[in-house]
């Protein structure tokens, strides 16, 4: 299949011995931008499909179509491996089912699917948690809508900020029995609770955000973690840097004049610019 080296890169990722920070994407730039600096993942956070397709807070605006649809661009600029955060599945278990089968024609290397209850409640200002028998329920619909074998995916729970770290390790082993290939955490406070997930569980771990005292990637590939999530600092540095670029023009600073611009090299690298040139030279015939 046409993505399944990239999902190799994944599984390879997830069984080796090490742990790597992934990349931040969101668009084709930011993808061929990691894939060039050399990360060997990216991660397409849910907040950031939000805000880069919407311009939406994380609140489960975003639909499947546009989230597949961003994918798909990001897959057709770059090679890179990306894992998605597929939140919940966009509905019940049916719709984690289909959310699997597209994701994976849009060329995600693997996806995420959590035990959070998206979108929220009426009347519930606290995040809460499907029940463990849904999230089993969904964990299984998602390797029933993989076709390629390949393909990522990973249980992903909160518990340990929401309920407990108790009930975070009770969920972690239930997923991990249906088969998923790892397992994803947020919400991990301390050693002591990534200590206690690793010895009650046999899977990969990713680690969505940490305290700095789980920063060391010595220590985490020692407790069985392969990812860890870095934020999303490229997205928020490139609006900032919109920001301020747009305040600059609209108070009459020269173009000229500004600060912070991508080189020409830097760009024409980005829009792969010299495959383009030479490209259009052989099929084409135009004068490069």
């Amino acid at each position: 299949m046409a993505f399944r080296s990239r999902r190799e890169k994944l599984r390879s990722i997830l069984s080796g011995g090490t742990c790597v920070h992934p990349g931040s994407v969101y668009d084709a730039i930011s993808i061929r931008i990691a894939e060039d600096l050399g990360f060997p993942i990216g991660m397409f956070g849910g907040s950031v499909a939000s805000l880069a397709v919407l311009g939406d807070p994380d609140i489960t605006l975003i639909t499947l179509t546009e989230l597949c649809e961003q994918m798909r661009r990001m897959s057709r600029a770059s090679t890179l491996p990306v894992l998605v955060d597929a939140d919940h599945g966009y509905g019940n278990a049916l719709n984690v089912r289909r959310t699997v089968q597209e994701l994976e024609t849009a060329g995600a290397a693997g996806l995420t699917i959590e035990d959070t209850l998206l979108p929220a409640a009426f009347g519930e200002t606290k995040t809460q948690l499907i029940s463990l028998e849904e999230g089993v329920g969904k964990m299984k619909a998602a390797l029933s809508g993989r076709s390629d074998p390949s393909l990522v995916i990973m249980g992903r729970t909160g518990a340990a900020s929401i309920t407990s770290i108790e009930d975070a390790v009770r969920r972690a082993k239930a997923y991990e029995a249906t088969g998923v290939d790892a397992l994803f955490f947020t919400g991990i406070k301390s050693r002591a609770e990534l200590e206690a997930i690793t010895a009650a569980t046999r899977l990969p771990i990713v680690l969505g955000g940490a305290p700095e005292d789980l920063s060391a990637l010595d220590y985490l590939a020692s407790q069985r973690v392969r990812i860890a999530l870095q934020g999303h600092a490229p997205i928020t540095a490139a609006t900032q840097a919109v920001h301020d670029t747009l305040k600059a023009l609209r108070e009459g600073a020269s173009p000229k004049a500004l600060k912070g611009l991508a080189s020409a090299e830097l760009t024409g690298r980005v829009m792969r610019e010299a495959e383009t040139k030479a490209r259009s030279a052989d099929v084409l015939g135009l004068k490069t």
